[in-house]
């Protein structure tokens, strides 16, 4: 039967893909479609084709390669034989990619093939002067650069980098994912972006497994199984709320599901029910008969040929869509408007003025940060079950903390401020404050790197968990620079000027993908410098000390000294930022860009004095603390003295007893303290402390 899997797996999933493929262009009438003259049946059925290779094949290399990251062995052939199977699919998709490039153009110009000098100047136009042509070239390039690298490379750090440019390659057909009319732009192609990254990691991590069968026994096939389980259900959960978001944007009124496009929507939610059915399945039943006997594993196998083919459903039939015009765009085409200044410019029509309720309730969702905000949140919740389970409390007040840094990104990202901030200076700036300075010291106070040591287990078969990631990221050698004290602070002082003084600025509010690369360095950098501020303790000391106390104060000193030089530049010296944007709005209401700007200007020198406070205050209150020694606890014994915390940076520090094998009554960073040590304890629970 394992055999007969890995054969008829991928035949299954590439037969049904084609077929359901072959059905949709029929339902939806896809297979007619062309933008000016009808190029031939070839390019007609042959570019939807070429696109289902393309969306299998990456999904077979991404899928692979994240599966290999974050689950194989190295010390195992498993490895080798997974970025193997990796290069050969970004191989098929390098070409796949290249036909379907050619297929777009013809289909695009209606144009026959022609070796003449003017089809090979229109194909070059195409291909550098218009955005879909640019975005299918960059395509390829990463396809090709994927499949180099598939080649060249082994090592752990590497193999993720190869993953990372793998999932870039998708960036460029989310791109495709307009919406006409009245739906946002932004928001379809995040909700498209979001569904092939999930839809890449759930086939290809699937497919891999399949393929990965002759190397590894049934013991360790059931670990690598419970492992792509994990990620599966999180895929699940991202397609299909990406998807319904799409669907949505795209369909508009619930009346359009009975047109063509409607009911390939419907058959589409339909397969991914039936994924999400067959997952629980596997993940309640069969998995568990997995390191059993062979006649025990079948209903497992049975199971993934029947995912795969329906897989293959979805595939065909996501394929057809992007062949299928929607309800939303027909309707726009039916009609003559005259966009407003504001429309030509953001995609997206003027909201209504603010007003005192609007701040309150102006909400627009940004599904990449709320999807982000919905994991961030179940796996911090996973660590606190996980030690409350084995006996250990986590402290409330970083619970606390957590929960109010999530609300903020959620705020930051889809509340009102995200709303206006492409209207209003002022909003762009409160929404990166939130962003860049506030949450990153939530986060510092919330102590999730101290949670991830406490609560998850380090492997020890050679592969790379959540664990082990986060202390290869935490012990890279760029970060430990860039938090030492003076790189961090001056790194977070220039971020801002370095945004708001270049066209870095109209990228974040031009463009969907500007915006969550700004958003996500804003929040990278403030998570590298300002724990930094608050943390008066040089790695390997004991104890705060005046002259690091100093050092944090002079670089809270810099840090504000930007924030306030720049709040008072915006004021005036600057003139107007993005003039020929924030100037060329067309908005009736609301302050005067100019005035609204020296708001914002305010609002950064009230950041600057605040960072300034809070960082002496913080800092003095901690040298107090450790100069006056270890307090005694309730009990009346001595605190724990700073020599049983020589272990503070162990990678295995925080670890309940239970987990290690050997008693350590206080961990380092997180600290495991016994019984009676804090003052919240009752009976025998252990609390971690930090």
């Amino acid at each position: 039967m394992n055999r007969i899997a890995r054969i008829a797996g991928p035949a299954v999933l590439l037969l049904v893909g084609f077929v359901s493929l072959l059905v949709a262009l029929v339902i939806g009438g896809g297979a007619n479609a062309a933008l000016i003259a009808d190029p031939g049946a070839v390019v007609r059925f042959g570019l939807p084709i070429a696109r289902l290779v393309v969306d299998l094949s990456a999904a077979a290399a991404i899928g692979g390669l994240a599966l290999a990251t974050v689950g194989l062995s190295r010390t195992v052939p498993e490895w080798n034989r997974a970025i193997d199977v990796a290069a050969g699919a970004a191989a098929v998709w390098t070409v796949s990619s290249a036909v379907t490039t050619f297929f777009t153009f013809l289909s695009v110009a209606g144009s026959k093939i022609s070796i003449d000098e003017q089809f090979g100047q229109s194909m070059g136009v195409f291909l550098t002067g218009t955005d879909l042509g640019l975005a299918w070239l960059v395509t390829v390039l990463v396809a090709a650069a994927v499949t180099v690298l598939c080649f060249a490379v082994r090592s752990r750090g590497m193999v993720a980098l190869t993953a990372a440019v793998a999932m870039i390659g998708l960036v460029p057909l989310a791109q495709q994912g307009h919406a006409a009319g009245t739906a946002s732009h932004d928001a379809a192609v995040t909700a498209l972006g979001l569904h092939l990254v999930g839809a890449a990691l759930w086939v290809g991590g699937l497919v891999m497994l399949v393929l990965l069968r002759p190397v590894i026994d049934g013991e360790r096939l059931a670990v690598i199984v419970g492992r792509y389980s994990s990620i599966a259900l999180g895929c699940f959960v991202l397609v299909a709320v990406s998807g319904v978001a799409s669907a949505q944007i795209r369909v508009g009124a619930l009346s359009n599901l009975f047109t063509a496009y409607g009911v390939l929507v419907l058959v589409k939610i339909a397969a991914i029910v039936a994924m999400g059915v067959l997952g629980v399945v596997q993940r309640r039943r069969a998995i568990r008969a997995l390191g059993t006997s062979p006649e025990r594993r079948r209903p497992f196998w049975f199971l993934v040929v029947a995912e795969l083919a329906v897989m293959g459903v979805a595939s065909g039939f996501a394929a057809a869509l992007g062949r299928t015009a929607t309800p939303v765009d027909q309707v726009a085409l039916s009609k003559t408007t005259n966009p407003s200044p504001a429309e030509l410019l953001t995609d997206d029509t003027l909201p209504h003025a603010p007003g005192a309720w609007g701040w309150l309730t102006a909400w627009n969702i940004d599904l990449f940060w709320l999807m982000a905000a919905v994991l961030l949140t179940a796996t911090y919740a996973a660590g606190i079950v996980r030690l409350r389970r084995s006996g250990v409390r986590w402290p409330l007040h970083r619970t606390v903390a957590a929960g109010i840094a999530i609300v903020s990104i959620v705020v930051a990202t889809s509340g009102s401020l995200h709303t206006y901030d492409r209207f209003l200076v002022s909003a762009n700036v409160g929404s990166h404050v939130l962003l860049g300075l506030v949450v990153p010291a939530l986060v510092w106070a919330s102590a999730p790197m101290q949670l991830i040591r406490a609560a998850v287990h380090p492997r020890d078969d050679g592969s790379t968990g959540v664990r082990e990631w986060t202390g290869v990221l935490v012990d890279n050698q760029a970060v430990r620079y860039l938090v030492q004290p003076f790189p961090a602070f001056l790194l977070l002082a220039a971020a801002w000027w370095a945004f708001f003084a270049t066209d870095a600025l109209r990228w974040s509010i031009s463009d969907s993908t500007g915006r969550t690369v700004i958003d996500v360095g804003f929040l990278l950098v403030g998570l590298l410098a300002v724990p930094t501020l608050l943390t008066p303790i040089p790695a390997g000391a004991r104890r705060a000390t005046m002259p690091a106390a100093l050092v944090r104060i002079a670089g809270a000193v810099v840090v504000a000294a930007g924030l306030v030089s720049l709040g008072v530049a915006m004021r005036g010296p600057l003139g107007l930022l993005q003039a020929s944007w924030f100037g060329a709005m067309g908005r009736t209401w609301g302050p005067d860009p100019l005035v609204d700007q020296a708001r914002a200007g305010g609002l950064l020198v009230v950041a600057g004095v605040a960072v300034l406070v809070v960082i002496v205050v913080v800092v003095l209150v901690r040298v107090r603390r450790d100069a006056a020694g270890p307090a005694p606890d309730r009990a009346g014994r001595a605190a724990v003295p700073e020599s049983a915390r020589a272990d503070r940076l162990r990678p295995d520090a925080g670890i309940a007893p239970e987990h290690t094998g050997a008693h350590r009554p206080h961990g380092g960073a997180v600290g495991v303290a016994p019984a009676g040590s804090d003052p919240d304890d009752r009976g025998d629970d252990r609390v971690v402390t930090g």
